[in-house]
């Protein structure tokens, strides 16, 4: 009699570790994304304040509505003014603004660098507090 090979049992193709590895890298990307975004808005490069005359102040954008501002800083009388750009995430902080134009105020900023797109804002430059200054 004639002996027969057999050969050895056929293993079916696993298909599901390609998915789970594209699925983790896509979780991993978007989580590092993510953790870029909060980090870039939460942890300020600089602070400071500046004093002056809100010039420009509107509520703007097509999708994604941000309040930007101009504040006109006048150093000394008959120069031209300086002017610093800003945008406000806070509604409350912009209610103040809105109720402080034509006087003189101080401006509490932070300085985000990074900031992904203009949805957040267009500057860098983000008001937290505004103060009136006195004559």
């Amino acid at each position: 009699m004639a002996a027969t090979v057999q050969s050895p049992p056929v293993r079916p193709r696993r298909r599901g570790k390609p998915l789970l590895i594209l699925l983790l890298f896509l979780i991993v990307v978007i989580g590092g994304f993510a953790l870029y975004v909060w980090s870039t808005l939460h942890l300020s490069y600089s602070s400071g304040e500046r004093a002056g005359y809100v010039q420009k102040f509107s509520h703007k954008g097509w999708i994604c509505k941000t309040w930007e501002g101009e504040l006109a800083m006048v150093n000394l009388p008959g120069t031209l003014p300086e002017i610093f750009r800003f945008s406000v995430r806070d509604g409350a902080v912009a209610a103040r603004i809105n109720q402080s134009l034509g006087q003189r105020v101080r401006l509490h900023y932070e300085q985000h660098k990074g900031v992904p797109g203009e949805c957040f804002g267009e500057t860098e430059y983000f008001v937290t507090q505004v103060e009136p200054v006195a004559p």
